[in-house]
């Protein structure tokens, strides 16, 4: 049985365990009549059963399939002709990769030599007693817990306890695999930085004006400069996100203002998931309408009044970008202003104030830390994206406060450096892990100081 089935038959023995478990709790008491009996619900006594059913044939699955490659990998290559079997190691897993080719498919074995035919074979039925070994071991021990727990069900029985805490532990080990991931994701970019920082002074990468990391790879290469100053692609990304934002933030915030306190509610129910429509369109979409619509557009709109507008400039990209983003602000902005007391309206409109002003001197205030905090997190979010700046902004570090010339980002230089056969020792490459640290502590600043100002500002009007 392929893992793939094999997960499905354990499901449905968990839902066979769970009414199992229920019906013996319901049984010992005389039906439900006598529920009151019972210590727990007898849905806890049916899910404490299919959680003994399914939660070890799980980790057995899982730690099977770990296993299960490099143990077959092992009895395979002691199955090899001695003069393939003592190749060195790279030319050996050479070799074993081809076997996986044949077993997998991707390669006929007509088109395989000898050797690799007959090792993807054994490889083959090597697999074949595993799956067949694991699915008899897990059926047992599924089956074998599931009528374990269903005899020590009693009346007496702490089922509810049982499930609560197996649920926490299963809530603890998410978390802690989230947490370790963070943390591995965070390693891994800090490590590759700092040995760039290893090759390349701090102080010259994030004060120098010139950007260009082509390392010469001969002697006598022209064209490579090796310069790692990354204020242009610092100031390109701000330059970007600030023109994003000029556009996000007013029409977002407008627009929360008029669905949450103007729009009628029958307005409102169409109105705003039209607006979020724009939140779920690819970002590769917004690239190409403004790499083929409004780069184009700007360049001749300036053609027009006498200004040089290039193909790929950051006024294009910014304008894109913010379109992007208007759902984002909008949507965090009218929840804040929808969660401000309608007392406080009420109050305001009681002393004399009209609907304006009370939106003005009331709502607004009291939803400011919300909507300062979600700005904050647009930011981050205009700071992060990658395909639109790709698109629309053109690769050129320039060191540049005019929006109308072409400039570049941490994003798309990142994306850049990594693009390609690549080696992860070369300044080049190692470039790209410190763009990542920085905007990492950038995003990660930002996100920070977007709670602290929600969780500081938010008991003043509760």
């Amino acid at each position: 049985m392929t893992p793939a089935a094999l997960l499905i038959a354990l499901t449905l023995l968990s839902v066979a365990a769970f009414w199992v478990g229920k019906s013996r709790s319901l049984a010992i008491v005389g039906g439900s009549r006598g529920v009151r009996n019972l210590h727990s619900l007898p849905s806890h006594y049916g899910l404490m059963t299919a959680l003994w059913c399914a939660l070890p044939a799980f980790a057995v699955i899982g730690a099977w399939l770990v296993f299960q490659d490099s143990i077959i990998v092992s009895l395979v290559t002691q199955h090899l002709p001695e003069g393939v079997r003592n190749l060195p190691p790279n030319d050996l897993s050479l070799v074993l990769n081809d076997v996986h080719n044949v077993v997998a498919g991707n390669v006929s074995a007509d088109m395989a030599s000898e050797p690799v035919r007959l090792a993807a074979n054994e490889y083959l039925r090597l697999r074949g007693i595993s799956r067949m070994a694991l699915t008899v071991l897990v059926l047992v021990m599924a089956i074998g817990a599931a009528l374990l727990v269903r005899s020590k069900i009693t009346p007496e029985l702490r089922a509810r306890n049982k499930v609560e805490r197996v649920i926490e532990w299963l809530l603890i080990g998410c978390s802690t695999i989230a947490v370790f991931t963070t943390i591995g994701i965070v390693a891994s970019v800090a490590f590759e930085a700092l040995r760039f920082f290893a090759k390349v002074p701090v102080f010259d990468f994030l004060f120098g004006t010139q950007w260009s990391p082509q390392m010469a790879i001969r002697a006598d290469q022209v064209g490579s400069s090796g310069a790692f100053g990354a204020v242009p692609l610092f100031a390109g990304t701000l330059l970007i996100s600030l023109i994003a934002m000029v556009i996000a933030v007013p029409i977002g915030l407008f627009s929360a203002i008029y669905l949450a306190e103007y729009a009628h509610p029958r307005f409102r129910t169409w109105a705003k998931p039209l607006l979020e429509i724009l939140a779920g369109v690819p970002t590769v979409v917004y690239g190409f309408f403004a790499a083929l619509t409004i780069g184009p557009a700007l360049r001749g709109w300036g053609e027009s009044i006498g200004l040089n507008v290039a193909s790929e400039s950051a006024l294009a990209a910014g304008l894109v970008m913010g379109i992007m983003i208007i759902p984002f602000v909008s949507s965090l902005a009218d929840d804040m202003i929808s969660a401000v007391p309608q007392s406080l309206r009420d109050g305001a409109y009681a002393l004399g104030a009209t609907r304006s002003e009370t939106i003005k001197q009331v709502v607004m205030r009291a939803a400011l830390p919300g909507i300062v905090g979600g700005v904050l997190l647009a930011v981050s979010r205009a700071i992060g994206e990658t395909m639109i700046v790709v698109m629309a902004a053109g690769l050129a570090a320039n060191l540049t406060a005019n929006p109308l010339e072409a400039v570049t980002t941490v994003t798309v230089q990142i994306v850049t450096l990594l693009v390609g056969d690549q080696e992860f020792d070369s300044p080049k490459t190692l470039a790209a892990f410190a763009l990542g640290l920085v905007l990492f502590l950038v995003t990660l600043a930002l996100n920070v100081l977007a709670l602290h100002i929600v969780r500081k500002y938010r008991e003043q009007y509760e």
